[in-house]
């Protein structure tokens, strides 16, 4: 079995298991969803990409709530506008930061604080048990890779009994 087929077997079933897992705990399952493609897009594998995916998609998160209370006290709407545009060049910039260098990470994590219109109480919690699922689906579908070929390559070293 090939890396891709391991890991997609489970990734579709942690997939529904996230999907319960955040109708149960009263979680946004899109959001989570969009911690565990951050994760899979992120520069790094294992345990390191993880954290730089979580840590990416928390600033984004704050990043959402500087433009969102901004605009609050901004009467001009063209100026909301230079708030986000001034926003994000500082979320741009803080990619001189290696920990903070993943920007489409940063950019997940403000855009799913808009779409749940500035619920970063809601955002938070399903992007990192989101990232965590994406790591799991990874972790795991290596795992299973080596487990069915370390079977195979026994099956195949095992001298034959010809009597």
């Amino acid at each position: 079995m090939s890396v891709l087929v391991a890991i997609s077997i489970t990734t579709a079933i942690l997939s529904g298991i996230w999907g319960w897992v955040a109708v149960t705990l009263g979680l946004l399952a899109w959001a989570g969803f969009l911690g565990c493609t951050s994760f899979f897009a992120a520069p790094y594998e294992g345990a390191k990409g993880l954290v730089i995916s979580l840590i990416t998609n928390l600033t984004g998160v704050f990043w959402a709530m500087m433009i969102i209370q901004g605009s609050h006290y901004i009467s001009m709407e063209i100026l909301g506008y230079v708030l986000t545009g001034v926003v994000t060049l500082f979320m741009c910039l803080q990619a001189k930061n290696g920990w903070l260098a993943f920007i489409p990470g940063t950019f997940i994590g403000s855009c799913a604080t808009f779409a749940a219109n500035g619920d970063w109480q809601l955002v938070v919690p399903s992007l990192v048990i989101g990232g965590i699922f994406g790591y799991t689906m990874k972790t795991t579908g290596l795992w299973l890779h080596a487990k069915l070929n370390q079977t195979s390559d026994s099956a195949i070293a095992q001298p034959q009994n010809r009597n």
